[in-house]
């Protein structure tokens, strides 16, 4: 299935993002999860993995055995860092000789230590220049990109944001995934900066339940995304775990009532790994945007 079909009718697609564990008794306990929220009936699956490239191969591990419990499509992610056009090559064609169906296509993060991020000699500079690489080389792939309703923390400004997104559309991505963020205005006030800037394919909210606060300053610090006042000061208001969580979950369950009802294409949820989060925001929710 084409990765833009996902997003033609009047329900609203969702899909989870996994990381992969750093032992066997965590990928078992993963695929324990994953057939849990098989169960929500996710379009699609992704996995991501860690700093320059150092979990690639258990990535595909881990794909690999999503797609043959669930019988979904799944994608990789996949960063320019510390890699040469050749080796991002021989990576998608095992990626691809092992099922996966789509590519989360990203630059990446300096590597631990930098500043700023350096290709390496032979190796790509840019998202938009991955996705080209991938189109024109493996162009089966379906391609997801990412996007900042409040601004890559690199970026000079919104509009240089959404020009170098505009790049990647152009360049041939099927859709756009946000970065996670707690207020939906945000999402909002982007997605019609999106369209102003002729960014026509499927723009798709990114969701974290945040569980608990440490949890939640701690994300927001690396993402650079706002916490509202009115989760900020309800979390802080108990030092119950339980409480904490009800209320993280119930946020996020209240952000996706919301974005449905706004006509949102799908939402793609930061599950870290996990299922309870996700079956307590998403039980009994009509996920149609009509």
């Amino acid at each position: 299935m084409s990765l833009a079909s996902h997003f033609n009718s009047s329900d609203c697609a969702i899909s989870f993002e996994l990381f992969p564990p750093k032992t066997e008794a965590g990928i078992e306990t993963l695929m324990k999860n994953v057939e849990r929220l098989k169960e929500f009936n996710p379009s699609f699956f992704t996995c991501t993995y860690g700093a320059g490239g150092s979990t690639r191969g258990t990535t595909l591990d881990v794909v690999e055995k999503v797609k043959q419990i669930t019988g979904l499509p799944v994608a990789s992610h996949l960063t320019c860092v510390g890699s040469t056009v050749a080796q991002l090559e021989d990576y998608l064609s095992e990626a691809k000789n092992r099922g996966v169906d789509y590519i989360v296509a990203l630059r990446g993060d300096p590597p631990k230590g930098s500043e700023q991020f350096e290709a390496v000699e032979g190796g790509l500079r840019y998202a938009n220049e991955l996705v080209e690489l991938i189109r024109s080389r493996f162009s089966d792939f379906g391609i997801l990109v990412a996007g900042y309703p409040e601004v890559h923390q690199e970026a000079k400004d919104g509009k240089t944001d959404l020009e170098n997104l505009k790049r990647k559309v152009d360049a041939g991505a099927d859709i756009v995934v946000t970065q996670l963020f707690y207020d939906n205005a945000d999402f909002y006030r982007f997605r019609d900066d999106c369209v102003a800037a002729g960014i026509t394919v499927p723009i798709v909210p990114g969701i974290l339940p945040v569980t608990n606060f440490k949890q939640a300053l701690r994300i927001a610090s690396m993402c650079k995304a706002a916490i509202p006042s009115v989760l900020s000061d309800a979390m802080t208001s108990t030092d119950c775990e339980e409480s904490q969580f009800s209320i993280g979950v119930d946020h996020a369950r209240e952000q996706t009532i919301d974005l449905i009802k706004n006509g949102v294409p799908g939402i793609h949820y930061y599950v870290l790994n996990k299922s309870d989060a996700a079956e307590k925001l998403l039980d009994g929710l009509d996920l149609c945007c009509s």
